[in-house]
């Protein structure tokens, strides 16, 4: 007899962190993925970046993680950055060219370009949770992503 599906099975969890030694700096970013029984994580750096970006490239790496279009998934953060820019921000920020409410040109545009379209194609809703709050998927990430860093610093 086949195992009935849970509904558990059906919502995707994608816990994600950016970190950087200095910024500008090496830094780093991770995601967990949790699906059910099934974890993913992942991580990976650059030698000179900024925070933000590594939190950016920790979303959008671990959506573009996911296999199929269409799926339920919540993202778990600690940046409000992040939270804010892709749920508050994000579509005036397109309604002025990409400018911000004092003219300026948004910062990390092409990141935040790639996590609209990486978005898209999933039901996402974004999660902010207090960082070393001890949420244990934001602790593994946090590690995750600071090792990577680390890894990431030049010789």
């Amino acid at each position: 007899m086949a195992k009935a599906k849970s509904c558990v099975d059906d919502v995707i969890t994608i816990h994600t962190d950016g970190s950087c030694k200095g910024n500008p700096g090496p830094g780093g970013w991770a995601y967990q993925i949790v699906q059910g029984a099934r974890q993913k994580l992942a991580s990976g750096g650059e030698a000179e970046t900024t925070n933000n970006r590594m939190e950016l490239s920790a979303a959008i790496e671990g959506l573009s993680a996911l296999k199929f279009p269409g799926l339920q998934v919540v993202v778990v953060t600690d940046s409000a950055y992040l939270r804010n820019g892709i749920t508050r921000w994000i579509e005036n920020w397109k309604a002025r060219g990409w400018r911000t409410g004092t003219n300026k040109p948004v910062k990390n545009v092409d990141l935040w370009q790639r996590l609209e379209r990486v978005a898209s194609a999933h039901q996402v809703e974004w999660v902010w949770c207090r960082g070393h709050s001890g949420v244990a998927g934001n602790e593994l990430v946090d590690r995750a992503a600071s090792a990577a860093a680390e890894r990431a610093r030049p010789i």
